[in-house]
């Protein structure tokens, strides 16, 4: 067990979480749920872009982690870069700002009697002067959580499905199947690991049948459905 905890931000549509020094040592499952991370550890300010499968986060120590995670769509208007530029990637910070400004929001950070008060911070900072995300790419997002076909979507957005596909890529970092893929996963996944049997979850959360959903897990979590199950 890892000792993890996340509540919401201080930021619009976003979560803050960490990860303690009490947590083991080894490495972590991130499954795919079309967010992206800033993520400070230990001297660092990393940005986890969007996943389209399961990462396995190397870990060869304890050591403390705090990230804001950013809700699909929202995190490319606050670091200036299309998303799909850092799809399934971990990238310093650095390498998208000025090192030495990186630099500073890493020591302020770094010397900060509450670090995830510091995070929260840093991520305001970031955002002074920056484009708001996209409403209309918001609302696809929420629209696709909400179970939503990608059809109906565009046309609730007026977007034709080429133009839908080109501004899901920037602020995404994939087209809207792929991302109503990952969070009709992400549905499956919280209704599995709260005890409900497969086959029911697959029912209730817009799979064609229990094959469908073990198909998908597979594909996107890497392991079957039963791994994930409560024991």
């Amino acid at each position: 067990m890892t000792d993890y905890r996340e509540r919401a931000a201080r930021l619009d549509r976003a979560v803050v979480w960490t990860r303690g020094r009490s947590a083991r040592p080894g490495p972590v499952t991130v499954y795919p749920d079309g967010c992206m991370d800033l993520i400070w550890t230990e001297g660092a300010l990393m940005v986890a872009g969007p996943d389209s499968r399961a990462f396995l986060a190397p870990s060869d120590r304890a050591g403390e982690f705090v990230g804001i995670r950013f809700a699909p769509g929202t995190a490319p208007a606050l670091l200036g870069v299309p998303a799909v530029e850092l799809l399934n990637q971990r990238v310093d910070l650095g390498d998208l700002l000025p090192t030495r400004e990186v630099r500073t929001l890493i020591d302020s950070i770094d010397n900060a009697p509450d670090r995830v008060v510091a995070l929260e911070t840093v991520a305001a900072r970031l955002a002074e002067g920056k484009a708001r995300a996209d409403p209309v790419l918001t609302a696809v997002a929420d629209n696709l959580a909400a179970g939503a076909t990608v059809a109906d979507t565009a046309s609730l957005a007026g977007l034709s499905a080429r133009m839908l596909h080109r501004r899901s890529l920037a602020a995404f970092g994939y087209g809207p199947k792929m991302l109503a893929r990952i969070l009709r996963f992400q549905r499956a996944l919280a209704a599995v690991r709260a005890g409900i049997p497969a086959a029911e979850t697959a029912a209730v959360t817009g799979f064609a049948d229990q094959a469908h959903l073990s198909r998908e897990f597979r594909d996107l979590a890497g392991c079957s459905v039963r791994v994930l199950q409560p024991r």
